[in-house]
């Protein structure tokens, strides 16, 4: 039971931290109003709080060899609550770039040191309590435009952000009281040497790497841009922004039916098919169908792509050994979140050197298509692996 309390403020957190990530999507067009900017420049600003999420990852992976996994995770709580103090007080887009790389570093820092702990305190239920604890986070994404849309009627964009401090600074207190009333594992004890984990788990790192990378860049681009693409597609502003929240909302069963699965089939043809189905959606949501194709695509893909996280975590977190987890975990959630920490800036360059949407997202399905042929034939081979290194 008094695990399960030190969980529950971890799904807290990790809400906010999730939301903090996302907010900025449903911000898109506020944001540009208020500060007169261009949609490189918005782009620059999200990308830079998912490059903010990428950068403390290694190095929070090094902190966690020295630091207990608790006093990471409630520094994290206080870093975002201070970040987004920052946001709502910016007087420039600069500012709110740099308040972003701060909400991104908080975010960064807490998954790596939450997700493997999530795992340690339900060590026969990894999948599951990974499912439970993304599914949390995943409804922290669905609530982001909902949660802008309030903020604009009864303030404005700032008020989103007064929200989330507050909110990250009383979560931030009640995890604290909880870790303090709980024996927690102390499998995290053995893991004392990161570089000797990825030079042992190397194999699987780099798998979860290539896939996550792909799909990530991916996802970065079609969702930080999906209220703008719609727009074109004719969805007024207010239905683009239920639409978006409509895909993360998608996903939130995702997590739960997915980290529920990943504890029973094989792993690797699972991650495979969720990638081969992410590339279709992303290719169907080009297509010139109307509104009704458009609003089932675009759910059908919030559900697919957030399937894909529980089952990659729980292909992770599930087979590392104590003395690798959080090590390993580190680096390749480190490596992966820089390559998809581009993809809205990515999009964003694209769109002012004059592309359009539907060609821009179809060369991304294309590219994804291709990085999934390379991984059917590696799996058929053998060459793949199935789990870490004992």
């Amino acid at each position: 039971m008094t695990r399960r309390r030190v969980f529950g403020s971890l799904c807290t957190l990790v809400f906010l931290v999730n939301l903090a990530r996302v907010v900025f999507a449903p911000l898109v067009e506020p944001l540009q109003a208020a500060f007169i900017t261009t949609n490189a420049t918005i782009g620059l600003t999200v990308t830079l709080a998912w490059l903010g999420s990428a950068l403390p990852r290694i190095p929070t992976g090094y902190l966690l060899t020295r630091v207990p996994r608790h006093y990471v995770v409630g520094a994290t709580g206080l870093i975002l609550a201070a970040a987004s103090a920052f946001i709502a007080a910016a007087g420039s887009v600069t500012e709110v770039m740099v308040g972003a790389f701060l909400m991104g570093i908080a975010s960064g820092a807490y998954f790596i040191a939450a997700n493997p702990l999530v795992s340690e305190l339900f060590p026969h239920r990894v999948g599951t309590a990974l499912g439970i604890h993304g599914m949390a986070s995943q409804i922290g994404a669905a609530v982001a435009s909902l949660l802008v849309s309030v903020a604009l009627f009864v303030g404005d964009w700032r008020t989103t952000f007064h929200a989330i401090g507050v909110a990250a600074l009383l979560s931030t207190v009640g995890f604290t009281i909880a870790t303090r009333r709980t024996p927690l594992p102390e499998a995290g004890t053995a893991d004392r040497d990161l570089l000797a984990a990825v030079r042992h788990q190397w194999r699987i790192v780099l798998a979860g790497v290539v896939v996550i990378s792909a799909s990530g860049f991916v996802w970065q681009g079609v969702f930080n841009f999906l209220d703008s693409y719609l727009r074109t597609r004719g969805f007024s502003g207010s239905d683009a922004r239920l639409l978006l929240t409509g895909v993360f909302a998608a996903g939130v069963p995702a997590f739960a039916v997915t980290g529920w699965l990943a504890d029973r089939v094989p792993l690797v043809p699972l991650l495979l098919s969720i990638l081969a189905g992410f590339a279709i959606c992303v290719f169907a949501l080009t297509l010139p169908f109307g509104t009704a194709w458009i609003v089932t695509v675009a759910l059908l893909m919030g559900y697919v792509i957030h399937s894909l996280f529980p089952a990659m975590d729980t292909y992770l977190l599930g087979s590392l050994p104590d003395r690798h987890r959080a090590s390993a975990y580190a680096v390749y959630s480190g490596t992966m979140m820089l390559v998809q920490a581009t993809g809205s800036w990515a999009v964003g360059l694209l769109t002012d050197a004059g592309f359009s949407f539907p060609s821009i997202y179809r060369s991304f399905a294309v590219g994804l298509a291709v990085v999934l042929l390379g991984l059917v034939v590696t799996y058929r081979a053998g060459r793949l692996p199935t789990g870490a290194r004992s």
